[in-house]
C-alpha cells in the first residue's frame, strides 16, 4: 500500500515475532520485515528502507546493543525501539547508550507499543536531523534539502512533498493520487501542476532530465528508482 512505513521486527522467538508483526501489520499502517537475529537484520536493513526497528534485548547471536551499533555504522539514522524484560534492565539500558531511541517493557502492551511507534515516527518525519537515502542524494525532508557531497539543492515545499510520498510508496503512483496526496482537494489543481512540478523537479535532481534515471514515469504515474 502506497504510504506504508516499514517496520522491521528482530526477534530470535519466531512466534512472538509472527504474531507482534501480525498485529502491526493489521493496523494498515506498516509493512513487516522480520530478522530472527543480528546477521539477518543487518541484511534485510541493506536490502530494504527500514523506517523503525523493533528489537528484543537479547538477540541469539548478540544483543540490541550489539544491533544498535551496527546498524547506526551501516548510517541507519531511523528510530530503534528495544523491547526489555525485567531482568533485561542494564542490556536495554546498554542499547540506549549505543544509540536505541526508547524502551518498552514487558510483558508487552500492543496499544503502548503502537502508539510510541507513531510518536517516534512523526518526530523523525518531523525533524529537521531527518537524513533519507534517495539514490545519489541525502535526502532533509525537514530542511527541504538535497545534499550530494559539498552539493546542496534547494527545494520548494511541494518538491519536497512529491518525494516524501514517492520514497515511502516504494512503487509507482498515480498522477491522481500524487496530486491527492499534496495537494489535498482543491478543484483548481489539474495534472498539469503535477506535471510541471515534476519537470522542474527533474531539472534540478537529474543528470540528464529528458532521460530520468531517478524520477521515472511508471505505470500512468511517477516512480523513484533508488
Amino acid at each position: 500500500m502506497a504510504g506504508e512505513r516499514t517496520l522491521m521486527i528482530v526477534h530470535g522467538d519466531a512466534v512472538v515475532s509472527a504474531a507482534l508483526g501480525e498485529q502491526l501489520a493489521r493496523s494498515g499502517e506498516f509493512a513487516v520485515l522480520r530478522a530472527a537475529s543480528l546477521a539477518e537484520s543487518a541484511d534485510e536493513a541493506q536490502r530494504a528502507t527500514v523506517d523503525l526497528v523493533i528489537t528484543a534485548a537479547a538477540l541469539p547471536d548478540g544483543s540490541a546493543a550489539d544491533l544498535v551499533a551496527r546498524l547506526r555504522a551501516q548510517d541507519m539514522v531511523e528510530p530503534i525501539v528495544v523491547l526489555a524484560g525485567p531482568d533485561d534492565d542494564e542490556t536495554a539500558m546498554a542499547a540506549l547508550d549505543a544509540g536505541a531511541d526508547d524502551r518498552e517493557m514487558l510483558p508487552l502492551r500492543f496499544r503502548t507499543l503502537l502508539e510510541r511507534v507513531r510518536v517516534h515516527l512523526r518526530k523523525r518525519e518531523a525533524g529537521q536531523d531527518a537524513a533519507l537515502p534517495l539514490g545519489r542524494f541525502v535526502f532533509r525532508p525537514g530542511l527541504k534539502l538535497l545534499t550530494e557531497g559539498e552539493r546542496r539543492i534547494r527545494l520548494t515545499d511541494k518538491e519536497t512533498a512529491i518525494l516524501r510520498y514517492l520514497q515511502r510508496a516504494g512503487a509507482p503512483v498515480g498522477r491522481e493520487e500524487l496530486l491527492s496526496e499534496v495537494w489535498g482537494y482543491n478543484s483548481g489543481v489539474t495534472t498539469h501542476t503535477l506535471e510541471t512540478h515534476i519537470y522542474r523537479l527533474r531539472q534540478k535532481i537529474e543528470e540528464d532530465p529528458a532521460e530520468a534515471a531517478l524520477l521515472v514515469t511508471d505505470a500512468g504515474g511517477y516512480r523513484l528508482v533508488h
